[in-house]
């Protein structure tokens, strides 16, 4: 195999690639990526057994054809820090590989590509849906936000939940303290369907999306051990996870008793500023609801600080206040994709709900901290004695 690369396109595919590959197992193989060059083009293949990737590369002359295993940590390097933007690589048939760049040569050896496992291919899985990449994005990246990766047991604590139900695909997770879920219409006659994927291979997936280009389409599909995510020039699998997903719509309450509309980047600036005095402690935040007037934050850590900002608002219903942990809120407010967020608040006690002004297409559901009676000791006076 011989190779010549203009490093600046090559190496896109070639990081979508690394990502993938498995830094750590006992099988040395699977620390590398199979790069195959036949017709005159060149894939990459890299894959833990959990997950795997198969990307067309672009910026390759293939001056002869071939395949190899180029080990990431080795052979990447050299790509990344080579001094020249075109260099050629060749690979001998005992697996020897070169590097040329301008007067430079580094030598290296290859793994056997005959030991590099059969990666899975979406021919023959069922079709799940078919959404616009920047759609896929969006669901997989709000839907996402309430799980934790922390989180094994159980098992779908640290997953998200893809589901296809009258014309909708949901993203789901949760940690058991939050809950969000965003939707995106599908095709009416896709079936009813769902598969649960481990949210470190989504958000893999996720920085894989952002580099790709616009007007793209996702074909998801699955089969009985998988979820399958195919483009015209990437294939990105997934095992999924073998657990049940708890019934969310069913802990969703309807009971509102204060509305907060308000600007997301306003908002997340307050908390952010307030998060600087409290994170250390208990990273808690109570929200102060005057309807007609101006919404209140307030945070407090002993021998540490104190903070409170005010935040331009429309509140109706009652009066409340409650507290909530600024970094859940935060983490929330972040993945939300809109200018606007509307809030709804059940009382003291009872749930949360983030919502897109006017829209049913995403939710963010937190429970709130039960605040003592200490904890509102001086925040009626506007916060000079807190």
């Amino acid at each position: 195999m011989k190779l010549t690369i203009d490093k600046t396109a090559f190496m896109k595919s070639w990081n979508i690639a690394e990502r993938v590959a498995a830094q750590k197992s006992t099988l040395s193989v699977l620390s590398g990526i199979l790069c195959t060059a036949e017709n005159g083009n060149v894939t990459l293949q890299a894959t833990d057994l959990k997950t795997s990737v198969k990307v067309k590369s672009e910026g390759i002359t293939v001056d002869e054809p071939g395949k190899a295993v180029l080990p990431v940590k080795v052979v990447g390097e050299l790509f990344k820090k080579a001094p020249t933007s075109i260099f050629t690589v060749e690979v001998a048939e005992g697996g020897t590989g070169i590097l040329l760049s301008g007067r430079n040569r580094y030598r290296f050896t290859t793994y056997p590509a005959d030991d590099f496992p059969p990666l899975p291919s979406p021919e023959g899985t069922s079709p799940f849906c078919i959404l616009a990449k920047d759609e896929l994005h969006r669901i997989l990246d709000e839907g996402g936000i309430a799980g934790s990766m922390g989180e094994e047991f159980p098992k779908y604590l640290g997953a998200e939940l893809l589901q296809v139900k009258s014309g909708e695909c949901h993203c789901v997770s949760t940690d058991g303290r939050r809950l969000s879920l965003s939707k995106a219409y599908v095709d009416k006659e896709s079936p009813e369907q769902d598969m649960l994927l481990p949210l470190a291979s989504v958000r893999e997936f996720l920085r894989i999306l952002s580099g790709l280009g616009e007007d793209l389409q996702v074909n998801v599909s699955v089969d009985g051990a998988l979820g399958y995510f195919h483009m015209d020039s990437l294939d990105f699998s997934v095992r999924r996870v073998d657990s049940s997903f708890p019934n969310y719509e069913r802990i969703l309450s309807p009971n509102t008793t204060t509305t907060l509309d308000v600007d997301r980047s306003q908002f997340i600036s307050a908390l952010e500023r307030v998060d600087v005095v409290v994170r250390d402690h208990s990273r808690m935040v109570v929200l102060i609801l005057s309807p007609g007037g101006d919404l209140k934050l307030s945070g407090r850590a002993p021998e540490i600080g104190e903070a409170t900002e005010i935040v331009d608002g429309i509140i109706k219903g009652e009066s409340l206040k409650v507290a909530f942990n600024v970094g859940f809120l935060i983490d929330g407010l972040k993945a939300f994709h809109g200018d606007k967020v509307s809030l709804s608040f059940n009382g003291q006690e009872g749930q949360m709900m983030m919502l897109r002004p006017n829209e049913s297409d995403f939710l963010y559901m937190l429970m709130p901290i039960k605040l003592k009676s200490a904890d509102l000791d001086g925040l009626d006076d506007g916060g000079d004695d807190l």
